[in-house]
């Protein structure tokens, strides 16, 4: 009996105690109740991870308080915690539509995880409210440019890089997008200002030439081309660039030259080992033009004149089932081009096939000829977005 007891009496106290603990836990809880001025006077010290905890226990309190909400996701921004920001900012949004300041920031805070499209709806409302707002339009022209969006980022970018004429780096993207964009003149007068200030710039030189090509001016472009290989000689892609050029003129020999010298400095180019193929196929070396083409594709798999002929020259030897392989492939990389279209429609022809060679022949009269031969659409590549 006694031992009972003197158990029963151990549980009473250990009861007691741990009742006392919650107590005592409980006043230590409230005492620790944080506040808004508590929470930035935290962030003004830079201790930004207790600012954060304390931003965190005014919403627990109060999980309506979008203000709070809001500068959560400023603190989380600062520690680049740009996915639970992103986070908080949408919440505050859901709370308070009209919170100054938080679009810009949500469309911020999107563009440095590099998720262009998710910043675009945010920065485009910040410009809405604000439209003089330069910060704003410069991040949606950007992310409008990491969205491969490009006349709209040149539209957002102009403003901006008017405004500092200094950031070479704003006025680069921008006239990169002129160029994407088919934007020609626009893109010639940017290179043109980054010329002036650096004459001796071969990307430049090679842009401008991108440029002045897309509005036709090819001999003007050659020009650039050859001014970029006076400066940089072994810059990437400027002799590619050149004997495009050089091809679209039909001036073979000295294109031919230019992809030899491209893969000297560059062996695994492969748009150089295509037109080198599409150059022997011209002057009538059909072995090795057939060398060179399957060289290229193997190389990369995407490049469609190799597979255009390829088509032709298998054609023309009779291997009808290879041939019809390369020209579809080349249909598959852009079925806009009718000229594929109509090779298959010659093959299905002679090998008796008339649906088929009538559903191409069909296709071809349908489609427009796009003739975009301009070299910014065969070497243009867009730069990485400035964070």
């Amino acid at each position: 009996m006694t031992n009972w007891k003197s158990r029963w009496a151990i549980v009473v106290r250990l009861a007691k105690a741990s009742l006392l603990v919650a107590v005592a836990s409980v006043g230590l809880a409230a005492a620790q109740v944080s506040t808004p001025s508590q929470a930035m006077a935290l962030e003004r010290q830079g201790k930004l991870a207790e600012a954060a905890e304390a931003w965190r226990g005014v919403i627990k309190a109060n999980p309506k308080d979008a203000g709070a909400l809001a500068s959560l996701g400023i603190v989380l921004s600062k520690q680049e915690q740009y996915s639970d920001a992103v986070t908080a900012y949408r919440k505050a949004l859901a709370l308070n539509p009209k919170l100054p300041g938080v679009q810009l920031n949500l469309g911020l805070a999107e563009f440095k995880q590099g998720h262009f499209e998710q910043a675009i709806s945010p920065l485009h409302a910040a410009l809405v409210a604000d439209p003089h707002n330069l910060q704003a339009s410069s991040l949606l022209g950007l992310s409008y440019y990491g969205a491969r969006k490009f006349a709209e980022a040149s539209k957002y970018l102009e403003a901006p890089a008017k405004a500092d004429p200094a950031n070479a780096q704003l006025q680069d993207v921008l006239a990169q997008s002129c160029l994407l964009a088919k934007k020609y003149s626009c893109a010639l007068d940017e290179f043109q200002e980054i010329l002036r200030g650096n004459p001796d710039s071969a990307p430049a030189h090679m842009l401008s030439g991108e440029a002045l090509d897309g509005l036709g001016r090819t001999p003007d472009a050659i020009a650039e081309f050859q001014a970029a290989a006076k400066v940089s000689p072994n810059q990437p892609n400027l002799h590619f660039g050149l004997g495009y050029l050089y091809w679209k003129s039909h001036q073979y020999d000295d294109a031919k030259r230019e992809f030899e010298r491209e893969l000297a400095n560059d062996p695994a180019n492969a748009l150089s080992v295509a037109y080198l193929g599409d150059i022997a196929m011209k002057l009538e070396k059909p072995d090795e033009a057939l060398d060179l083409l399957r060289k290229a594709v193997a190389m990369k798999n995407d490049i469609r004149i190799a597979y255009v002929d390829l088509g032709a020259i298998l054609m023309q030897q009779k291997h009808d089932e290879e041939a019809i392989a390369a020209l579809q492939r080349a249909v598959d990389l852009d079925p806009s081009e009718p000229d594929a279209h109509y090779r298959l429609g010659r093959i299905y022809q002679s090998m008796g096939r008339s649906e088929q060679s009538q559903k191409e022949f069909a296709k071809v009269r349908e489609l427009h000829e796009k003739a975009d031969q301009s070299l910014a659409s065969k070497m243009s590549t867009a730069p990485s977005v400035p964070q």
